[in-house]
């Protein structure tokens, strides 16, 4: 049973937090907050988790709001086998310094740039670099996205180039202050946008260009890919084949009621997800098309949980508690009720 630190118990914090937990060869020995808020509470009340504070001068502010804490999160780490950085984005720097002085290994997420730590992770396109490793990061949920789908393809089409227009989520659900209101604006206003690159550090043979932009929505990102194919004697059903068996991936009928955002998070809500979390990445049947040496589909990514499993499976591949990739996803999957 390894012990985990979640640093950062934020919208990805408390989810990996909780997958954790739902583990059983890993267990949660503390999460980390700056502010009272009400996530510390319930990390605290309803998760049973130890609290540790980020900041110690505010100890005052927890006590004053009655919420226990357990020490700081240099005491935290001091107890774990491994952290899970789930801090803001440019935070990691200062915080490798210190899992650095600790001794502990440490999993960072896709708001920290690759440099970082020098390695970038995917279950399912390159587990294998980051097993043993110290320090690893898990790719952004638009990359976790795209690597999913694209590495399950590859074998069968043989990819020559890839094109993607993101189209991304103005903001999260819980985030008032961010996004546009009554816009779609460029992210960034230049070709090509920072998630090609971002793949190739998982996949790094693959030709992709990618462009962005966000809408006022925070549900969901989109996706459209525009394929070059080496192997012209694919056929759609074969694709379609492809992403049905691959785990984390599901293909989904606009017909049946599932041809927006909005319906796919309805549908996760049926499936009784803890947040009405979906882990999948939603491939639209009708989308999947091959043309001549051409394939087109469009895909849906939950930016809130999808690099959540992807998280699980780096935990095992740094510890060396799993060598097979293919077998950290199952058991992960069988934990989360991942389809």
């Amino acid at each position: 049973m390894k012990s985990v630190a979640i640093n950062g118990y934020g919208t990805i914090g408390k989810r990996v937090a909780d997958a954790v937990a739902a583990q059983d060869d890993m267990k949660v020995i503390g999460v980390s907050k700056t502010r009272p808020n009400y996530e510390a509470r319930s990390a605290v009340e309803e998760k049973g988790y130890d609290l540790y504070i980020g900041i110690p001068e505010r100890e005052q502010q927890f006590k004053d709001a009655g919420i226990e804490i357990a020490g700081t999160v240099e005491d935290m780490i001091q107890k774990a086998d491994i952290v899970v950085d789930c801090t803001p984005g440019n935070i990691g720097p200062k915080n490798l310094e210190m899992y650095k002085k600790e001794g502990v290994k440490a999993i960072y997420q896709g708001g920290e740039d690759h440099e970082l730590t020098g390695l970038s992770f995917n279950s399912f396109a390159n587990y294998d670099d980051s097993y043993g490793a110290d320090y690893t990061r898990v790719v952004s949920c638009n990359t976790t996205g795209l690597t999913r789908t694209l590495h399950t393809i590859d074998p069968i089409v043989d990819i020559e180039k890839v094109r993607a227009v993101m189209v991304r989520r103005g903001s999260d659900p819980g985030e008032i202050k961010k996004g546009p209101i009554n816009a779609i604006v460029p992210n960034p206003p230049k070709v090509p946008s920072h998630h090609g690159p971002d793949v190739k550090t998982v996949m790094g043979d693959i030709d992709v260009t990618t462009m962005a932009l966000l809408v006022p929505t925070t549900l969901m990102h989109q996706h459209n890919l525009m394929i070059e194919i080496n192997n012209t004697d694919v056929k759609t059903e074969d694709i379609i084949d492809a992403l049905e068996k691959r785990s984390r991936v599901m293909v989904v009928d606009a017909g049946a009621g599932l041809g927006s955002t909005a319906e796919l998070m309805e549908y996760a809500k049926e499936l009784g997800r803890n947040r009405n979390d979906l882990y999948e990445i939603p491939v639209w049947r009708e989308s999947i098309n091959v043309v001549g040496n051409e394939l087109y589909y469009m895909q849906a990514v939950h930016q809130e949980s999808d690099v959540v499993p992807e998280s699980i499976d780096a935990i095992r591949a740094m510890l060396e508690m799993e060598s097979d990739n293919e077998k950290s996803i199952a058991k992960t999957n069988k934990a989360m009720g991942i389809l």
